[in-house]
């Protein structure tokens, strides 16, 4: 099998599109088969789907999850292929509505749109207190004082396990003081476990816990393995009422490939 593929980097989270035309049944599978070549060092696989007329573009991802930083990605390619626009509209995967995303091409970054959380509770997972975020499609445990591991992620688990309709969660292991986060995220359908290089849905997890108390705006840049995230929300009466994500984003040149 040969396809085009497009291999981006939002901030380190390295994506690869499948630009040509996937079914769904298949997708589990040839994204298996793309993380598995060396050279593309990919985290994760998104799809290229024909756009509605209502939006811009259509991506879908592995698992049907949604994906922060993948759809600012996606909104760079499409704003290229669109001859340079500053804010495309967008439908991805694991969302329930059309998701904008500005775009500066000029400065290599990209801004996207995030669902606010369907809710926001403190857990404790073997004697470690955290802020557990879903964002509907994808949760998040942020955690600090804990030294990343696998092994905790597993013990973790279990706190997702009651969250309705979740494609993706994650452990993010924060360090507020350092500003730093270290995200551990499992893809469901795919049973993938990755490290990855960043997450715009777990930053935003931890904006959240961040902010908690918090009333208005708040913002901050979290340093990750291979990139910074800056995550935006508004609180209003304590609930999050506005999210975005953004940072830098580059996009490599579309090749092709032989599975």
């Amino acid at each position: 099998m040969e396809l085009n593929i497009l291999r981006a980097d939002p901030a380190g989270n390295i994506t690869v599109f499948v630009l040509d035309p996937v079914e769904k049944a298949q997708r589990a599978a040839i994204a298996e088969k793309i993380m598995a070549i060396p050279a593309l060092k990919a985290e994760q696989v998104g799809y290229a789907c024909a756009a509605e007329d209502d939006v811009d573009g259509h991506m879908e991802m592995m698992g049907g999850e949604f994906c922060g930083n993948a759809t600012r990605a996606y909104g760079m390619y499409i704003a290229q292929q669109k001859g340079g626009l500053s804010a495309v509209k967008l439908r991805v995967s694991g969302y329930d509505h059309a998701v904008t995303a500005q775009v500066d091409l000029r400065s290599g970054t990209a801004r996207a749109e995030m669902p606010c959380p369907r809710s926001v509770k403190r857990v404790t997972v073997n004697g470690h207190e955290g802020t557990l975020v879903d964002l509907t499609g994808i949760a998040h445990f942020v955690v600090e004082g804990v030294e990343p591991s696998e092994g905790f992620f597993r013990a973790a688990e279990s706190i997702f396990s009651g969250i309705a309709g979740l494609d993706a969660c994650g452990v993010i292991f924060l360090d507020a003081e350092k500003r730093s986060m270290i995200p551990l995220v499992k893809v469901i359908e795919t049973g993938s476990l990755v490290w990855e290089g960043s997450c715009g849905s777990g930053t935003l997890a931890s904006a959240i816990a961040l902010s908690r108390g918090c009333d208005g705006d708040f913002s901050v840049a979290l340093r990750q393995p291979a990139g910074t995230v800056r995550a935006s929300v508004e609180r209003q009466g304590g609930n999050v009422i506005a999210a975005s994500i953004g940072g830098e984003v580059t996009l490599d040149e579309p090749m092709r490939i032989t599975l």
